[in-house]
């Protein structure tokens, strides 16, 4: 080591060596980046396309950044260009080639603001010459690296994520609208048309801003610092594929409405004719309780579902004409209505004819207590037989008051239990004697 100069004590041999060592692998690497950055795809699309928005000014920025890294490249080439061949000088460096070498390698140099001022979108005026050192152009080269690369990275990415999927989602709107159009799904007759028109239009749109603003649809990494860190937003694309994949699932219906649409039309019909048999046989039944059952309020029974009926027609005209878009929803819409419609039917069957199971339960309950009763031989009992007797005219009678036939049926169950109890608890002790 020597006396200090101005820029600190004087390297030794190796020093210098290890030095001169160092900055030429680093404008080594620096030289590769520029020439990997140079034939980068991304800066070849960005340098050939009509950029807008986000992606134009940052690529201005960029482009800046780039002439610069050249520029200062050159100086720092050039600078240790005259290094290297001070040290080629001599096997073993004279004091005064080392002095020299330590200024070059350690010491500023003065930067022309002719490599500074390509300008990068600062606000800050054209600087005239800078002092730095080498390892400063350095730190400089790599921080212009890394901005210019983080636009060409990204723009990169989303041009390579976007547009082709786009591509692939626009081909399948286009099959799903010629299906579309095979049913009879298009703009202004059909909602599906619509929202396919939308979604057409949208993707459109979106190709085209991909291709001329890229970076607008990047979404940086959080608390990534490495250029390109982050990833392409596909919110918009999802949305659009979300929206075509519920079309095609309404298309999907309705060409399957083409497919099965006989079948559920005959169906319908049988399910509305049991509907119609059905509230026919609970009018007939409704005239049979009014002549045989007195003193019931029997409910009034609807007619046929004459709107159901209409609306099948017109399903049958829909189909006849192949308005499959306008079948599928009516059909859907007829088959819960005509179900609905069976199950009311159903329902007021069972209302009208209440009052006849009534009268066949009463009927049940006293013949069964009067085999009992025969059981016990106690069929010759006056009393039972009057009591009998009086129920069975009320039950068989018509027009039949049940309320007072019920009376009737439970005075003669009381009686019966009246009389069959003293002789079932006298034949317990003689049964349980013949047991022994």
């Amino acid at each position: 080591m020597g006396p200090a100069g101005p820029t600190g004590p004087v390297m030794s041999r190796e020093e210098a060596d290890r030095a001169l060592e160092r900055l030429t692998a680093e404008h080594e690497a620096v030289e590769s980046s520029l020439l990997a950055l140079q034939d980068h795809a991304g800066r070849r699309l960005l340098e050939g396309a009509r950029l807008t928005g986000t992606t134009a000014h940052r690529w201005a920025q960029a482009e800046a950044a780039i002439t610069q890294l050249w520029n200062v490249f050159d100086h720092y080439s050039a600078a240790l260009t005259q290094a290297q061949e001070v040290r080629d000088r001599r096997r073993w460096p004279s004091r005064e080639d080392l002095a020299e070498l330590t200024e070059l390698l350690r010491g500023p140099r003065t930067v022309p603001g002719s490599a500074l001022n390509a300008g990068i979108g600062g606000t800050e005026g054209p600087r005239l010459a800078e002092e730095v050192t080498l390892s400063g152009l350095v730190e400089w080269m790599n921080n212009w690296y890394a901005q210019a690369l983080d636009v060409v990275a990204a723009a990169d990415s989303v041009w390579s994520a976007l547009p082709a999927r786009i591509d692939l989602l626009a081909a399948e709107l286009r099959r799903v609208q010629s299906l579309a159009h095979s049913v009879g799904v298009r703009p202004g007759e059909h909602p599906s048309g619509d929202e396919l028109e939308r979604t057409t239009e949208e993707l459109t749109a979106l190709r085209a801003e991909v291709v001329a603003d890229p970076l607008a649809f990047w979404t940086r990494a959080g608390g990534s610092s490495a250029p390109g860190g982050g990833r392409p937003d596909t919110s918009r694309y999802d949305s659009a594929a979300r929206a075509l994949e519920d079309i095609r699932r309404e298309i999907d219906a309705v060409l399957s409405v083409r497919q099965d649409s006989e079948q559920r039309l005959m169906r319908l019909r049988d399910v509305l004719s049991r509907a119609d048999r059905t509230l026919a046989e609970a009018r007939e039944a409704r005239g049979e309780v009014l002549a045989k059952i007195a003193a019931s309020e029997v409910p009034a029974v609807s007619g046929p579902a004459t709107a159901l009926h209409e609306q099948l027609t017109s399903a049958a005209e829909f189909r006849r004409h192949s308005q499959w878009h306008r079948l599928s929803p009516l059909l859907e819409s007829l088959e819960r209505s005509a179900d609905d419609e069976l199950d009311r039917a159903r329902a007021e069957l069972s209302a009208v004819t209440a009052p006849l199971a009534v009268r066949a339960e009463l009927r049940g309950r006293l013949d069964a207590y009067k085999a009992k009763v025969a059981q016990h031989g106690m069929a010759e009992d006056r009393m039972l037989i009057e009591r009998y007797d009086v129920a069975r005219r009320m039950l068989w009678s018509a027009p039949c008051d049940l309320r007072a036939a019920e009376d009737a049926v439970l005075r003669y169950q009381h009686a019966a239990q009246e009389v069959l109890t003293p002789r079932q608890a006298d034949s317990a002790p003689a049964e349980g004697m013949a047991d022994s």
